[in-house]
């Protein structure tokens, strides 16, 4: 008899366990008493121009995060999440879950040819789950705007960053269509971060989405509201005015018991620029690659995931992140299908936030101009056949040949072709600007504006 009630007692565990996801997923603390269910809140913190280097909580030698850093110790924090190399690219695979040969996003021109017809972004994604989005801060590459997206509502400047209007030039932003001028008092990253609190507290009763798109750390770099006026280092002062508007949203969601049915992701939308990447270093090395570069830290961005009560906790973890996995995380997370139109090449991480589970991926692919890439966790391969020992990345990408091969290094060339084989960019929609990913001539520039009725 106490042997059929043991029986009887793992089988309802096991049951349970299978179940947890599912019912962790929709529920808080709050609710768990009353055994009420609701979609969590997503909240998606883009930083501009933010590798590695400039995070203290990835090693940072010379700059300061606390509150990001925060994040990650009360959180899950990735080491191995890649994106396309440039802020256009990236964003749209961001946004679309999809690869630029699908989409054609290959160059920061090029972005602009993406059309609500043949592109579904994430807010229209979650629309299907009754979620409210807003779009806050940076749009730049992407075409036409927010709304025709999906998102219900935005603020959005005109340009790549924005900060502060100055005599030589007036800043230009919108908020829902309405077309505004930056006055000389106002500090556009604490506009954005105002509009992104009102809107959460006006939709904080049903499920939001926020995809907060920072104007930190993106060039041309001026001082901040709480710079010092003999400043030595300007770019270390604008990493932690970011890190205290991240502080700021966090206080905000506590304040408001909104944080525990909240996932908050920050994430780089690619490495650090060109300027500051000599001074990015960790543990006093330099790191391979930069923003514009495929080389590893061009694509290699910080990624934290917060979800109080529900993820993981204090949790470093190696698995390998790309971009497009965000579109299919935020669907299973909603409860909604992945549209059948398209093909999503995002891989879910959804059940690796709350479970031990192996479920990861075994590569990334990462995509700019005419070059790209796949990469395992410690080898990878580009267009042009070579492969690269990663196994001292970040900081060095060691090229192999026929006097350093081995039959380990024979075996993933074997490995890594064939995953390009089958994903086959060459037959997808290629690169037609120079190759480096970068803007086209004017003159080019201004025939697709024509084409296309994008200025």
């Amino acid at each position: 008899m106490n042997k059929i009630l043991i029986l009887l007692i793992t089988i309802i565990t096991s049951s349970n366990n299978n179940n947890a996801f599912s019912q962790r997923l929709h529920e808080t603390k709050e609710n768990k008493t009353n055994n009420q269910k609701k979609k969590p809140n997503i909240i998606f913190i883009l930083a501009d121009d933010l590798g590695i280097g400039n995070v203290s909580t990835y090693g940072a030698d010379n700059y300061s995060t606390p509150n990001i850093d925060m994040l990650a110790k009360e959180g899950i924090q990735f080491n191995r999440s890649y994106t396309a190399p440039l802020c256009g690219p990236s964003r749209a695979m961001i946004l679309t879950g999809r690869y630029a040969f699908r989409t054609g996003a290959t160059n920061q021109d090029a972005c602009l040819l993406i059309k609500p017809s043949n592109e579904i972004m994430i807010p229209s994604i979650l629309k299907k789950a009754g979620y409210t989005s807003s779009c806050i801060g940076k749009w730049g590459q992407l075409p036409l705007g927010p709304k025709e997206f999906g998102f219900d509502d935005y603020i959005k400047f005109k340009g790549s960053g924005v900060y502060k209007s100055t005599p030589e030039k007036i800043e230009h932003y919108s908020i829902n269509g309405e077309d505004r001028i930056l006055n000389d008092s106002e500090y556009m990253p604490d506009l954005m971060h105002n509009h992104m609190i009102d809107f959460i507290d006006k939709n904080k009763s049903n499920p939001f989405f926020v995809y907060y798109s920072m104007s930190h750390v993106h060039g041309k770099i001026i001082p901040t509201p709480d710079s010092k006026s003999d400043s030595k280092d300007l770019f270390a002062d604008n990493i932690l005015y970011m890190d205290k508007l991240v502080g700021k949203l966090i206080h905000y969601l506590d304040s408001t018991n909104l944080r525990e049915n909240t996932l908050i992701v920050f994430f780089g939308d690619n490495g650090t620029g060109n300027q500051w990447y000599n001074n990015s270093t960790i543990g006093g090395r330099v790191l391979s690659g930069k923003k514009g570069e495929m080389k590893e830290c061009g694509s290699l961005v910080p990624m934290i995931v917060n979800w109080k009560g529900i993820a993981k906790k204090g949790i470093q973890t190696n698995q390998l992140i790309d971009a497009s996995d965000f579109l299919p995380t935020f669907a299973e997370i909603s409860g909604v299908e992945l549209p059948k139109s398209l093909l999503i090449d995002g891989k879910s991480f959804a059940k690796n936030l709350t479970q031990k589970t192996k479920n990861e991926r075994d590569w990334v692919f990462t995509e700019l101009g005419k070059d790209w890439y796949v990469r395992e966790k410690d080898w990878k391969m580009n267009r042009a056949g070579e492969l690269f020992d990663m196994s001292k990345a970040p900081f060095e990408e060691i090229l192999i040949t026929e006097n350093n091969e081995t039959s380990v290094s024979k075996e993933a060339k074997k490995r890594l072709s064939k995953t390009l084989d089958n994903l086959a960019p060459q037959n997808g929609i290629l690169d037609t600007g120079s190759g480096n990913g970068r803007h086209a001539s004017k003159e080019k520039k201004k025939k697709e504006s024509k084409d296309t009725g994008i200025e």
